[in-house]
């Protein structure tokens, strides 16, 4: 459904990222997002999404009416934003060495007695 969308409209308040953004982005979907902190941290505006302020719902349907106006445009923030998830969280070049790393560390710590 991602991939055949014109645009995706991701909205969080300001809290936490889900991953729904980032499978959105791994379609290569383009994304008018809420301008939040979390959505900063995996977003560039203009780059891999369009950011708007989350709280101006004029701002955000300008934004995803400039998106659905500009095959071009959209065709780009959705490329670079694949390229960003795939450089930054593929599985088997990313996320799984670094997760198995750590469980490497963790395994060469003591152990720690837990008490009743």
């Amino acid at each position: 459904m991602m991939q055949v969308s014109r645009v995706h409209i991701y909205l969080t308040y300001p809290f936490v990222l889900s991953w729904s953004l980032l499978e959105a982005m791994s379609a290569g979907a383009a994304i008018v997002a809420g301008d939040t902190d979390p959505v900063r941290e995996v977003m560039e505006r203009g780059k891999t999404g369009i950011l708007t302020d989350f709280f101006d719902k004029d701002a955000l349907v300008d934004r995803v009416c400039e998106a659905l106006d500009n095959a071009e445009l959209r065709d780009s923030l959705g490329h670079a934003a694949r390229d960003y998830v795939v450089k930054n969280y593929d599985l088997k070049t990313i996320c799984l060495p670094q997760h198995l790393a750590w469980v490497d560390r963790l395994s060469h710590l003591p152990a720690v007695e837990i008490k009743p």
